[in-house]
This record gives structure tokens, C-alpha cells and sequence, in this order.
């Protein structure tokens, strides 16, 4: 089983980006984490991360050829994306979104998800731990 994690825009500044909102972790550990977790689970797992849209889109929409399911964290995209809803739709393959926060408790722009629609489960408010329940959750579903 191969899965892709993909992380969307300002991830990058985890760990310096509102550490009171998303804590003092970087994405580099989370990855660390995800790649032991993926390993006790006999799974390989390959992360990405941008802040450009189309990349993103580029990646859901080759993904069916080498993966079999998808974590995603689209961020700021997750409230703005058609085109990244769009590509999780097309790609045909189970996703699960994942938010640091919980989305629902923050600004009112940010309790609307376009992406949620599309994939299987959304997991939020969990910290980076939603990364990993995601993960396990994915796996259960595809086995």
C-alpha cells in the first residue's frame, strides 16, 4: 500500500507560524513521525508540500498511477479550492483531510471546507496527532 501526505500552503512555517494556534512542531518531525508510523503499519508513504495550488492539483491528478489513497492538509486552500476539490474527485482515490486547528472554532471563513465533500473523513482540532489518525484511519479503509 502506497499513500501520498500532502501538506498545502505555510506548512512549511510550522513550528515559527503561530506556535499558540499550531504548536512548536516542525513539518520535517511530523513527516519523521508519519514515515515510523507508515512503517509499523507496512505501508510507504511519500509527503509533499507547497504553497502553489497547481502543484497540488498536478500531484491529486497523477496520484491514482502510484498511490492508493491520500492525507491531505490543503490549509488555507481547504475553504478556497474548487481546483483542488475538483482534482480529489477526479483522482478517484479515498482521501482524508486534516487540519491542525480546529477549523470550526476559528474565523468564520474558515468553517467552510470545499474539500471535506470529497474525501472520505475530515479530521481537525486534534493538533498533529490528526495526522496520524488519519494515516491509521486510511490504511483501515483500504485494507
Amino acid at each position: 500500500m502506497n499513500l501520498l501526505i500532502i501538506n498545502g500552503p505555510n506548512l512549511n512555517l510550522l513550528g515559527k507560524r503561530e506556535p499558540e494556534i499550531y504548536g512548536d512542531i516542525k513539518l520535517e518531525e511530523i513527516t519523521a513521525k508519519l514515515q515510523s508510523i507508515a512503517s509499523e503499519l507496512n505501508v510507504s508513504i511519500e509527503c509533499r508540500q507547497s504553497n502553489h495550488e497547481g502543484d497540488i492539483v498536478d500531484w491529486l491528478g497523477d496520484a491514482s498511477e502510484n498511490f492508493d489513497g491520500i492525507v491531505i492538509n490543503p490549509a488555507a486552500y481547504t475553504h478556497t479550492s474548487v481546483a483542488i476539490h475538483d482534482a480529489l474527485k477526479g483522482c478517484g482515490l479515498p482521501a482524508i483531510e486534516v487540519h491542525i486547528s480546529n477549523i470550526h472554532a476559528r474565523e468564520d471563513f474558515r468553517h467552510q471546507s470545499i474539500t471535506a465533500p470529497v474525501c472520505i473523513a475530515q479530521i481537525c482540532g486534534l493538533g498533529i496527532d490528526g495526522y496520524e489518525w488519519a494515516l491509521k484511519a486510511l490504511v483501515k479503509n483500504l485494507q
